[in-house]
């Protein structure tokens, strides 16, 4: 089965601003194979406005980087112009409005928790001419070797939300790549085919246009894909979400009192924990 024909293609009748929220049948397809890919689920220009954020973040996050000045998250540089920041809710208001955007929420409280914390943010801007020849990175998300101590089958403990701010229509773009039910696997990927410079047996390529949005299980075996021309790249957020009972983001630390206290709005603190505010909230259940 290609890549194609496992991507869930939603119209914006059904998944853009007015959207009707989880379905039965995006839910039968994540249980089974650990994602589900929404296209078009921002508008052209949602993200156009958010790909042009994203370059100021990153051009400053870069000058930051190179003369030391301490900034919240952390900047990861590679090449000329391949960057990865981590912690991007207080860089850029629309980075923050995108938390709690209305047509996700129906998605993160459907499949996860009817009460969901924020767990992490990070943003990547990757180009071939910086990247060429890398290998893949499979892996699975989560602490304690993602969540392994818990035993098979590993739950949902996070559910991960990357947005595509570029055309990944074409392949060798650094896609995301995924094996569909492998969130269900007793046991890890063949050591050999880790190591494999492609994609190995059952994993696919997600190809799919600017303003798609693929929700991914942590347990689900996933990595960004090679690049095989240098004039290809790829722009993505990444938000994460996670049980209210959990404590686990160092992120919910990085940010200061001030964004804590006045730049979030009433239903964005429910995301975060009580703790973190000043005075704490006192929340039960």
């Amino acid at each position: 089965m290609t890549a194609q024909q496992m991507i869930h293609d939603a119209s914006p009748e059904t998944h853009g601003a007015e959207a009707i929220g989880l379905t039965p049948s995006d839910r039968f397809f994540f249980d089974n194979n650990g994602y589900l890919v929404l296209e078009e689920f921002l508008a052209e220009d949602h993200v156009n406005a958010l790909r042009e954020a994203l370059f100021r973040v990153i051009a400053r996050r870069r000058e930051q980087q190179e003369k030391g000045i301490a900034h919240t998250g952390k900047t990861d540089t590679k090449g000329e112009r391949s960057t990865r920041i981590f912690y991007i809710l207080d860089d850029e208001p629309l980075f923050l409005e995108l938390l709690d955007w209305p047509a996700i929420l129906p998605y993160v409280t459907g499949l996860l928790n009817e009460r969901p914390h924020h767990h992490a943010s990070d943003a990547i801007v990757e180009y071939g001419s910086d990247l060429m020849g890398r290998g893949m990175g499979w892996h699975i998300d989560g602490h304690d070797s993602g969540y392994r101590g818990l035993g098979r089958n590993v739950p949902l403990l996070q559910l991960k939300i990357g947005y595509y701010l570029s055309d990944m229509t074409a392949s060798g773009q650094g896609n995301l790549c995924v094996v569909p039910g492998s969130h269900k696997a007793l046991h890890d990927p063949n050591s050999e085919d880790l190591k494999r410079p492609g994609l190995f047996p059952g994993a696919v390529e997600v190809c799919a246009p600017p303003g798609t949005a693929i929700l991914f299980h942590n347990a689900l075996w996933h990595s960004a894909g090679p690049f095989t021309k240098t004039d290809g790249f790829r722009i993505m957020l990444y938000y994460a979400y996670e049980h209210p009972w959990m404590i686990a983001s160092q992120e919910h630390w990085g940010y200061s009192k001030d964004f804590y206290n006045h730049r979030l709005s009433p239903a964005q603190r429910k995301l975060f924990h009580g703790f973190l505010f000043d005075p704490p909230e006192q929340r039960w259940g």
